[in-house]
């Protein structure tokens, strides 16, 4: 029998997302997202950097400039990969998106704790150096982040036909589980002889007027 009290509404799984809609998403945010925290770090090596122009060296603006946004994108990519909530999956746009805008606006504001060059230092170089620079550093990395993320966002708050399908998988499996049959009891059959207690067989198969004999009315309780 069915327990109509734990079977899902009909509507249950409205937010339910196929996974593989934010996979490419996902995974381009998680690129550009390393590149943005790890390139102020490694970028000395081949001269393309902000001052100071040393690897692995930690400045506060690198950390809330170029890590900080860069840890938000890559866990933007992830949530679009692994959920499956379309909530949670818009929510992850939302994130990249912010992450993007703040590569973007971030080195301005800066200047109001890093003076005149700014939290980011300066790019190091000839003018064309300087120019790819701020553009692989910020500007164009934050507008590259923005467009996937707002791209994905948008993308995946609108119902596709693999979402209903993935929605109709998700109601059946739930009406499935909450589906109880009670196990079938079969009647338990005695399967031993009868048993004929001596003391009253010859009674029982003694006509009506025949006496009880005496050794018998004392195990009923009659006198003879």
């Amino acid at each position: 029998m069915t327990n109509s009290a734990q079977v899902p509404h009909r509507g249950a799984g409205i937010l339910r997302v196929a996974r593989s809609r934010g996979v490419v998403s996902g995974l381009l945010l998680i690129l550009l997202g390393a590149w943005g925290a790890i390139i102020p770090f490694v970028g000395p090596y081949f001269d393309y950097a902000y001052s100071p122009n040393s690897t692995w060296t930690w400045t506060a603006g690198r950390g809330l400039l170029e890590v900080l946004p860069g840890v938000g994108a890559i866990l933007a990519g992830l949530l679009l990969i692994a959920t499956a909530n379309r909530a949670l999956a818009v929510f992850a746009g939302w994130l990249g998106s912010a992450a993007g805008a703040w590569f973007i606006v971030g080195p301005i504001f800066g200047a109001l704790w890093g003076g005149s060059s700014g939290a980011t230092g300066t790019p190091v170089g000839d003018t064309t150096s300087r120019v790819v620079e701020q553009i692989g550093f910020f500007f164009g990395l934050g507008a590259v982040i923005l467009l996937v993320a707002a791209h994905a966002s948008g993308r995946l708050s609108v119902r596709a036909v693999s979402d209903v399908r993935a929605a109709a998988r998700y109601r059946a499996d739930r009406e499935a589980a909450a589906t109880v049959t009670e196990p079938v009891r079969e009647p338990v059959v005695d399967e031993r002889p009868p048993v004929e207690d001596d003391r009253v067989g010859a009674a029982a198969g003694a006509p009506a007027d025949t006496p009880v004999p005496a050794r018998h009315s004392r195990l009923w309780g009659h006198r003879s």
